[in-house]
């Protein structure tokens, strides 16, 4: 089977682009945007439209395969690739992607990936990770059509595993709407909740972190008042975005003594905290959060430590993973590029000790949750997104709704 055209179209995501580091500084929230001025490169606004492009790739036999290329909400921080405009990117992809792969035939899905992955500009450099990205989901759609599989059978007979006879544990996330959201994510069930986006000291964490606190122990007793029943335990995981860093002044043992007062605010549920301080750099970010996560063990602290800003390539997964940096590190999808560098970044966690958390970001598409629900079928992380959008209902129904098909068409041999 050929590839006989590629075909652009630009497109929007679930969510927006945010400056985090205009944010994180003296940006003030005016309704569903900020007020001040952008300071990352490429930003015109504090917060501006997500943008996607659609890959498809026209088969021979008339099918069409198809991926979205997107980039993570915080574009252009902790070490990743700049702000992604559809404008910008689509001819960069007709330029490298198209003669790549028109005319060729369609092998396995790994060795075409990898090609992509790899693939240097005339300037010696890698494509935009969101370019990446999008085109390998064509390419595991494409892989998939032309041999009349799934996309997670073709995952699991490519890298040798088995897909998962259950659905994965799904991580919903509320947005600012941390209230509301939470109800919502309560009454579908959700695995795992709320994320809680505390991503300024002032106004969600507190100066002393009594604000975070607060809200652990009234997501404690709503969990308990509208759970339809007590065997509904759903892990609370909350990202603070450095937080807990700027707020004691990266001192490892007050964080680590205020990480003990959540885990009792938490109780009976089990308590992670992503992202509690981000240094600024890799290999000392590395540093704290294996410091952190050694003073937690020591003291008998039980709240897990999720790696995410600094932590953004396979190397960097494998990194963290290997110098025990936390206890989960998040599989940032569109921040690895190429789906396969995901799809073994979970596997090496796995294999290593560390815990994977399947993740990306709510300004994906539906597409690349649809994509990512194969991935987490076939690699079995401990967690995967519910994206695209802070909504909860949507990013919750695409994936959910996604791995039941792949369940149901698994149990009839498809």
């Amino acid at each position: 089977m050929k590839i006989t055209q590629l075909v652009c179209s630009a497109g929007k995501t679930g969510f927006f682009f945010d400056d985090q580091k205009a944010i994180k500084t003296d940006a003030k929230a005016d309704g569903n945007t900020y007020v001040g001025t952008p300071v990352t490169d490429g930003f015109t606004q504090i917060r501006q439209a997500g943008e996607s492009i659609s890959v498809m790739l026209v088969l021979e036999d008339g099918q069409v395969a198809y991926g979205d290329c997107a980039a993570v909400q915080y574009s252009g921080a902790g070490g990743r690739d700049p702000l992604f405009l559809a404008k910008d990117f689509i001819p960069v992809i007709e330029k490298e992607i198209k003669p790549l792969l028109v005319g060729k035939d369609i092998t396995s899905f790994k060795e075409m990936a990898e090609k992509v992955d790899h693939l240097k500009t005339a300037e010696g450099k890698q494509l935009h990770t969101a370019i990446r990205y999008g085109v390998t989901q064509a390419i595991l759609d494409a892989v998939a059509k032309a041999q009349h599989k799934q996309m997670a059978q073709v995952i699991a007979d490519e890298y040798g595993l088995t897909i998962s006879d259950k659905v994965i544990p799904i991580f919903s996330q509320s947005g600012d709407d941390r209230y509301l959201n939470t109800d919502k994510m309560i009454l579908k069930g959700s695995d795992v909740l709320p994320h809680a986006l505390i991503n300024h000291v002032k106004d969600k964490l507190g100066e002393k972190g009594e604000k975070l606190e607060e809200y652990i122990k009234w997501l404690r007793d709503r969990i308990i008042s509208l759970r339809p029943s007590q065997e509904y335990h759903p892990v609370l995981h909350i990202d603070v975005y450095g937080t807990l860093g700027l707020a004691f002044n990266n001192d490892f043992e007050k964080i680590v003594a205020y990480l003990g007062k959540l885990e009792q605010a938490a109780k009976p549920f089990s308590l992670r905290i992503e992202g509690p301080v981000d240094v600024g750099e890799r290999e000392q970010q590395m540093l704290a959060l294996k410091t952190i996560r050694e003073l937690s063990e020591a003291k008998g602290i039980h709240v897990e430590i999720v790696a995410d800003e600094w932590c953004n390539t396979y190397e960097d997964v494998q990194y963290f993973t290997d110098n025990k940096a936390g206890h989960m590190a998040q599989i940032k999808t569109p921040d690895l590029g190429g789906i396969n560098n995901a799809i073994e970044a979970v596997i090496y966690c796995k294999q290593n000790g560390m815990g994977a958390y399947l993740g990306g970001t709510c300004n994906e598409t539906d597409r690349s949750a649809q994509v990512c629900a194969h991935i987490a079928m076939a690699t079995s992380p401990i967690q995967c997104l519910a994206k695209p959008g802070m909504g909860v209902d949507e990013g919750y129904m695409i994936v959910f709704n996604e791995m039941q098909r792949i369940l149901a068409l698994k149990n009839i041999g498809r």
